[in-house]
């Protein structure tokens, strides 16, 4: 490694809060949060209104389901992309540009007349929250250092923990409230105040950091790599009209433009272009490669076990929207708490932390499993609520101890397109389990006994499963840190391998 890119890890590791750091970083980590918060939050607020929404606008099941997926599609299609504008753009205006415009499609969506305007409405709106995503983990990168690094990733990964698992206890507190036939429009009004505050607050407090220098985006890399994730996205995510049984073409040939991205990007780097993902990141940067595979199997089982367990508490067991999402509220409790904890955590243990994090969640959705399948229903519930708190507190020293595991080397100044790709495998993993789980429920379910504790502990351990293969990869990425050979220092600069080879 050049002596200067050592200088740089070495400051960006080591470099204390009182030199150069941003006196307000605190505060605007809080912006950041706030924004990262209302645009996951929407990715599963929208279901428990979905049957209200189809029956004010007088839409077909098909379409009603856009309200949902093609959120989650958007948002996944322009995270690498945008991350890489934030890159290069400067990520305090991405966010800023990006934040409005989830504020104005909020707003657009609870005003639509016709299901048709509010589907494009989400579709933009889904695009907005993909634009802020990456600017979150990029922003902490750049504002914090070393511990205090850990302890905003923990920050960073409680409010993705808690987004996930509370939309459907806040969509059934919202609709509550605002009872009548238009409630549900308030899922989506509820945004722009808030938004509205973050946007004030974001001017005052993001720091203004002037990009290096004008980049050209790389538009080939945009097409292949957004063609291939939506190829791979879309029949999963019309899973529910039959999207897999008629468009399983389209894996093959995403699988097909993925690689045509692979070599493009290797093409454009040896000939000293500016790549849209720099290959490197996953070839030659420290845990990049197996934190973005761990999140991607994480998350088929954390994401597609609240649509089974929403299913088979309201359908099931007959629970309205609201109960059943405080049923799997110890989850959210548990892994709120553990992420705060976890992120003084990481720096001492490292992958460590992740592994004992699986084999918590793991435990914790098994013990879930056969409580719903043996126990009488009434205080299965209960009994199943302790066990989802383990499982909520291994998940909160998963999120965001592998996100600074994973980005921990990337250099701050490709950090977001780096957390554009990694949210990318976690939103590919979600929308795997989002598709499957909910799938193999229904296939048990129709057998023909109707038989709900059965569909729920397969789906459910099918999930578990998915975990166990995360809990897998992050011990041997473990082993191989702590297997023979020189040690490798915490305090040791990080390696850029952009910069290699560079005068």
């Amino acid at each position: 490694m050049e002596p200067d890119a050592r200088a740089d890890g070495r400051q960006d590791r080591e470099r204390g809060p009182a030199e150069g750091a941003d006196p307000r970083r605190w505060h605007a980590l809080w912006v950041t949060l706030t924004a990262g918060f209302m645009s996951l939050l929407d990715v599963t607020i929208v279901a428990v209104a979905l049957p209200s929404m189809q029956r004010d606008l007088h839409a077909s099941a098909p379409s009603i389901q856009w309200v949902v997926s093609g959120y989650a599609l958007t948002f996944a299609l322009v995270l690498v992309t945008a991350g890489r504008l934030g890159d290069a753009l400067g990520r305090r205006r991405i966010f800023l540009l990006a934040l409005a415009a989830f504020v104005l499609c909020s707003a657009a969506a609870g005003a639509a007349p016709t299901i048709t305007l509010l589907v494009v409405a989400r579709l933009a709106q889904g695009t907005a929250a993909g634009c802020l995503a990456p600017q979150n983990s990029a922003l902490i990168q750049q504002m914090f250092r070393g511990a205090e690094r850990g302890r905003a990733f923990g920050f960073f990964g409680a409010v993705v923990g808690v987004s996930s698992a509370v939309g459907p206890v806040v969509g059934g507190l919202i609709l509550m409230l605002a009872d009548g036939p238009q409630g549900w429009r308030w899922i989506f009004y509820v945004n722009v105040p808030v938004g509205a505050v973050a946007f004030l607050l974001g001017l005052r407090l993001l720091p203004r950091v002037a990009p290096r220098r004008r980049e050209r985006l790389d538009l080939r890399g945009v097409l292949l790599l957004g063609c291939g994730v939506l190829a791979l996205m879309l029949p999963l995510i019309l899973a529910e009209s039959g999207g897999v049984r008629r468009l399983w073409w389209l894996f093959p040939a995403g699988l097909g433009l993925l690689v045509l991205f692979a070599r493009w990007e290797r093409r454009l780097t040896a000939a000293g272009g500016q790549p849209l993902l720099d290959p490197r990141l996953v070839t030659s940067t420290r845990g990049y490669a197996a934190g973005a595979a761990i999140a991607a199997l994480y998350f088929v089982g954390f994401s597609g076990v609240w649509l089974v367990f929403a299913l088979y508490f309201q359908n099931g067991l007959g629970y309205s929207p609201l109960r059943s999402g405080l049923a799997v509220t110890p989850f959210a409790i548990g892994s709120a708490a553990a992420a705060v904890v976890a992120g003084r955590l990481v720096e001492r243990l490292g992958r460590l932390l992740t592994v004992c994090g699986l084999a918590a969640v793991a435990l914790g959705l098994g013990g879930a499993v056969l409580i719903l399948r043996l126990a009488p229903a009434d205080p299965a519930l209960w009994y199943a609520g302790a066990a989802l708190f383990v499982g909520g507190l291994g998940s909160g020293c998963v999120i965001s101890p592998n996100v600074t595991m994973t980005l921990r080397d990337v250099p701050v100044r490709m950090a977001g397109a780096a957390g554009g790709a990694l949210q990318t495998a976690q939103r590919l993993g979600g929308a795997i389990g989002t598709a499957a789980l909910p799938g193999l429920f229904y296939v048990v379910l129709g057998t023909g006994r109707h038989d709900y504790r059965s569909a729920v502990a397969v789906a459910v351990g099918s999930g578990t499963v998915a975990i166990l293969c995360a809990l897998a990869l992050a011990v041997y990425d473990w082993l191989r840190d702590h297997a023979p050979g020189p040690p490798r220092n915490p305090s040791e600069p990080s390696h850029d391998p952009t910069r290699a080879g560079r005068p």
